[in-house]
């Protein structure tokens, strides 16, 4: 089983051939990914499991000049895409991604979840999810400026993607 990388730590996705998300390519997570919501150091955790599939920031094609979906921000975009596909319902959270993930993938999982209770433990509200995408921002150094625009922008246009 992979150690979770933190968010702040590359990271590694590889190309989902011929499958695109509103004309962005979807990629593979290699290897969870994991972000201490709130602290550095916090017990609450969220990982994202290796085989989750992304597209990174879903940014409208006439912005994308300005906010490219890969950048800085990729790592909090990962975690914001991971927290809408669940609904935030993390405890059931392969509910939502089996699809993606491969056997032994899904057992990784299980096991990191199953050995540390403060991982995945809890459900976030939409709104939650979105100020978690901020603070991870900001955590990977998104200048104040675009983390506070693309914050907004989830506010306002992410209702579709959240399901409400």
């Amino acid at each position: 089983m992979t150690a979770p990388a933190r968010i702040t730590e590359s990271f590694a996705v590889r190309e989902v051939p011929r499958k695109m998300r509103g004309g962005r390519q979807v990629v593979k997570l290699m290897e969870p990914l994991e972000y201490h919501v709130g602290t550095e150091n916090s017990a609450e955790v969220i990982v994202v499991p290796s085989g989750f599939e992304t597209d990174f920031a879903s940014i409208p094609f006439g912005m994308r000049n300005l906010f490219p979906p890969l950048g800085l921000h990729a790592r909090a975009a990962i975690v914001h895409d991971f927290l809408y596909m669940t609904k935030g319902d993390l405890p059931h959270a392969l509910d939502y991604v089996q699809d993606m993930m491969k056997p032994d993938e899904m057992t990784a999982y299980l096991n990191l979840t199953a050995n540390r209770p403060n991982v995945n433990a809890r459900t976030y509200s939409r709104r939650e999810s979105d100020d978690i995408f901020r603070e991870a921002m900001q955590v990977v150094g998104v200048n104040a400026l675009q983390r506070n625009i693309m914050h907004r922008a989830v506010r306002l246009g992410g209702g579709g993607g959240w399901g409400s």
